[in-house]
Parts: C-alpha cells; structure tokens; sequence
C-alpha cells in the first residue's frame, strides 16, 4: 500500500444478499485501475476499510481469498450510517477500498499442523478466506486436519451456506455446523452454542495443532475455556480482534488494549499475546 490514507478506486461488480433477513450482503469489487489489484496484495485475516467519498469509511474482514484472482469480496452487515448507504447502492456503483490493514493469521507457522477454524456469526468472513486459502489444491498439503467449528443463531443467518455444504462433502475438511436453535425438522447438522460444540468435536490438542478463533466477543470468551479443557496452551489458540477496528492504521488511538493498537499489532493476537494486556477482552 504506497499511501495509507488513499483508497483504490473500486467498482462494485456483484451484490449477494447473505442471509435470509437481508441484514448482510456480500459485495464483489473489481478494481479500476490497471496494477491496483496487485498492490492491494492482501493475507488470509486481514482487513481493509471500505470508504465512500462523503458518507465514510467501515473497517471490514476481506471475505474473499488470495488465490481467488481478479475481484476481492466483502460481507457487509448493516448497522450504521455507513453500512446502510453500501446496503443501498447499486451493481456498476463506483467507491473506494483503502488498504490492506493489519495483521494475518500466521500461516508460515501453520503449515505441518492441525488446524481447527471456531467462527461465530458474521464474523466468519476472514475464516472463509482462510478456508479458501487452505483448500487450494497449491495449499491443501501444506496443512495436516483441518477442522471447522461454525455457528449461527439460525440456519438462515449462516453465512456462504453453499459453500459451507460443499465443504461438508469434501474428505479433506471436517465441518461441524450449529446453530442455536431451529424449529427446522430438516435441520440435520448441530444445535447449540459455538463453545459447546467446540468442547464436545474439535480435536484435542497436542503439538502440532492450533485453534483459530474470530466470532463475538461473548463467544470467544467462553471458547476459550473449552479449549484449554481439550488441552489448548495460550500459545496454540490464535484470535482475531477484528471488531475494535478504527481507522486502520493506528492513529485515532480508539482500538488500544493497553500499549496494544490492535488495528496496527493486530487484530491477530494469540493468547499468550492477549492475556499479557489489561483484561478488557
């Protein structure tokens, strides 16, 4: 990024509507510029602030994947003045993305270990990039069992439902989908809180696995206990801190924990890194 404070201009190039309430949709954008897509060379994990010229700018998870090439996805829920004007606009709508911010998932350190994905409501858009990331027939030996914890409050708030179906055929991926209740009598996968089924099917721990968390404060909270239960150290449970996000590059000084600006040194933190900060998380 040669100037942080300068958005790529971006055309939106799709519109999905997420989930059944139409509270979130996914936007596809596809640069204007010739070369921005490759300076706007992004990780698995990180985030970018989608800026409208006189409405704002939102810090958002990048949904779509590294190796997906020639467009970059975001899944936007409505709740403010910014995310309500981007809810409204159209197909062929010019605006800006100005980024990529933060920190990733530390993948080099990664590769030759068990991973096990935990990601709760919307919150799930850096996990699908990092399934994506991971699936990838150039990525997929890289990393030993892969499994995923997803929950929703119900079946029609659950995030890339066709992708996540996709990846329950697969053989190379463990999908452990829940939501928190359904009257649905078709519904034929879990019911219940996130950490609950994450105590009762992720793996045990050992030293070559590593828990990746992104989801609602509330639920990485009580995460956490169940995978120090299944034999998770500090060191092993790696958290994304994506909902303190500001403006992206440290400034406003309104995303701290402590010395800790997570927008900068973050939002990727393990544990070990988190419990070292004034207990604000």
């Amino acid at each position: 990024m040669e100037n942080p404070y300068m958005p790529y201009p971006v055309r939106i190039d799709d519109i999905e509507i997420a989930t059944e309430d139409k509270s979130l949709k996914t936007f596809k954008f596809v640069f204007l510029n010739e070369g921005d897509e490759e300076k706007f060379a992004y990780q698995a994990g990180q985030f970018a602030e989608l800026s409208i010229p006189g409405v704002g700018e939102i810090p958002i998870g990048i949904a779509s994947s590294p190796v997906e090439k020639g467009f970059v996805k975001f899944t936007v829920f409505r709740t403010g003045v910014v995310t309500a004007h981007l809810h409204n606009m159209k197909v062929g709508d010019v605006m800006g993305i100005r980024g990529p911010l933060g920190n990733w998932y530390p993948w080099d350190k990664l590769e030759g270990k068990n991973v096990v994905i935990i990601g709760g409501g919307f919150a799930f858009t850096t996990l699908r990039s990092s399934i994506i990331y991971m699936l990838d027939p150039a990525n997929r030996s890289k990393f030993k069992n892969i499994d995923v914890v997803y929950g929703a409050r119900s079946p029609g708030m659950l995030l890339y439902r066709e992708e996540l179906y996709e990846w329950e055929r697969r053989d190379d991926i463990n999908m452990h989908i829940t939501v928190d209740g359904t009257d649905d009598p078709d519904w034929k996968y879990h019911t219940g809180f996130v950490p609950q089924i994450v105590e009762e099917n992720a793996p045990k721990a050992d030293a070559d696995t590593y828990a990746i968390i992104c989801g609602p404060p509330i639920m990485i909270k009580f995460t956490q206990p169940a995978l120090t239960k299944l034999g998770y150290n500090s060191e092993q449970i790696i958290m994304s801190l994506e909902n303190r996000m500001k403006c992206g590059i440290g400034m406003c000084g309104r995303c701290n924990i402590g010395k800790e600006l997570v927008c900068k040194d973050g939002p990727v933190f393990t544990l070990e890194e988190i419990n070292q900060t004034p207990k604000e998380y």
